[in-house]
């Protein structure tokens, strides 16, 4: 089991810095919206497989994977010395200049994404990706009407704020955009919730088709997230977006696919997200970032030919695509499919999703989501949302040994996302720290209850407290 008071591996800092004294110039210098994790927040300092440690030299089990971000493993050998050898040549040159890493990866990229006649362009992040997937769009289609997702998040640009369908990430409602919602990211809640699956799917189009014939003009396409990531882990059933896409492609309207956080295999019944929902064919445009780069910055877009062409002004792009992002990459990319990450994404998803179910708590409303990508919805005794009882496992979580993510609408759905090379026996081990810390959270909240008949209500506590949470609550 993890020791969070287990000493740092030689690798670490010599000196221990001092986290109170950090976190303070931290917030002195930072914007007061930019958010931290913990009570006390850590500052980690190096990693290795599926662990890290903090500067007080203290490991963690890591299931959230620097916001699923840590793919494969943290410093794996791979990744390390092609980043090292590409830094001894050259750091940086731009798209003004060829490179054989990127069109390689960028070839393996446009191979794997199973659109046609694929072209793709690298960014920095997966915000700045669905950015220029917008503007591809909006380009071809000639149009800045665009269908979004509720609960969706597709990134923190002025754009991708506009197409945020997530109450608690949208701090504006200007936008350059006219952005029209549908149905269809959550399953468990709302008005179709109690429909069957087929059901579930008719109602969703049928919204969709009723909108359609209401809007003027022509939408440039529908953005979508196959699982809504920092919605809390949330998804349609399979076949819901195929039957979106014929639809869409009845009005010729483009079908974007955010596989920010789907991507790569991470599901583990698939290699992207959309793959769930194929019977009507690729997206026009595919969306990647995160796991790729394996904490290198790192996103991009792939998009048939006519759509990534279809810009009539000049670019580049200064650093996406970089020599030492892409030579990672590609080694990264490389490790994952020989080691058939993907096959063990959905082995140990399913062990360690069947083991949280079979914990039965009371406060643990649902374990959704595929392969390594598990969300856990948390209510109170009523039933209601309640972020104050993930706030609070998040932290026993990390006094365990254990580091989680959480996100939902109203901050209540603990994110589990580790590297996808997670073995069975961390699985466990896992498992077991964060049913413990559940158990403890679910003690404090019946202590809580006990002595203070008002924190049972939602409309005068928990609400408040997701709010609070919302604010301050990272991606």
């Amino acid at each position: 089991m993890s020791n969070p008071s287990e000493p740092s591996n030689p690798s670490g800092p010599s000196e221990p810095s001092n986290p109170s004294e950090l976190i303070h110039r931290h917030r002195a210098v930072t914007p007061s919206w930019l958010a931290v994790y913990y009570a006390e927040p850590i500052e980690l300092t190096h990693g290795e497989g599926r662990h890290v440690w903090d500067s007080q030299g203290r490991r963690y089990l890591d299931f959230f994977g620097g916001i699923l971000t840590t793919m494969t493993a943290h410093a794996l050998p791979e990744v390390t010395k092609a980043v090292a050898e590409q830094a001894s040549r050259i750091l940086h040159s731009s798209t003004l200049y060829l490179s054989s890493s990127m069109v390689e990866l960028a070839e393996q990229i446009a191979e794997l994404s199973g659109i046609p006649d694929a072209k793709v362009f690298f960014t920095t992040s997966g915000t700045e990706a669905n950015d220029a997937a917008l503007l591809l769009a909006t380009s071809y289609r000639r149009s800045n009407q665009v269908l979004a997702m509720r609960n969706s998040y597709h990134g923190r640009s002025f754009t991708t704020i506009g197409i945020t369908g997530n109450s608690s990430w949208s701090p504006t409602s200007l936008s350059p955009l006219q952005t029209l919602y549908v149905h269809g990211g959550v399953r468990t809640r709302g008005p179709f919730a109690e429909l069957s699956d087929a059901e579930f799917i008719a109602a969703c189009t049928a919204d969709l088709e009723d909108l359609l014939g209401q809007v003027g003009g022509n939408v440039a396409a529908l953005i979508a997230e196959p699982i809504q990531g920092v919605g809390g882990f949330t998804s349609g059933p399979d076949g819901l977006f195929a039957a979106f896409k014929r639809v869409l492609d009845r009005h010729g309207i483009l079908w974007i696919s955010d596989e920010v956080q789907t991507g790569w295999g991470r599901t583990g019944d698939h290699f992207w997200g959309w793959q769930a929902h194929a019977e009507a064919g690729p997206p026009d445009i595919l969306t990647f970032a995160k796991g790729i780069g394996n904490g290198l910055s790192m996103g991009g877009v792939v998009a048939r030919a006519e759509v990534m062409d279809c810009l009539g002004a000049n670019s580049i792009s200064t650093f996406g695509g970089s020599p030492v992002t892409t030579a990672g990459a590609l080694a990264n990319l490389r490790h994952l499919l020989d080691h058939d990450l993907q096959g063990n994404s959905r082995r140990i998803g399913a062990l360690l999703s069947g083991l949280l179910r079979a914990a039965d708590l009371p406060m643990v409303r649902e374990v959704r989501g595929r392969g390594l990508m598990i969300g856990v919805e948390l209510v109170d005794s009523s039933g209601e949302p309640s972020a104050a009882a993930a706030a609070s496992t998040l932290e026993h979580a990390r006094e365990l040994g254990l580091l989680i993510g959480k996100g939902g609408l109203a901050g209540n759905v603990l994110r589990i996302a580790p590297p996808l090379s997670l073995t069975a026996e961390e699985a466990a081990e896992g498992a077991e720290l964060l049913i413990e810390a559940l158990r403890r959270a679910q003690a404090e909240s019946t202590d809580r209850a006990t002595t203070d008949p008002s924190t049972t209500d939602p409309s005068t506590t928990d609400r408040s407290t997701a709010d609070r949470s919302q604010e301050r609550d990272p991606v």
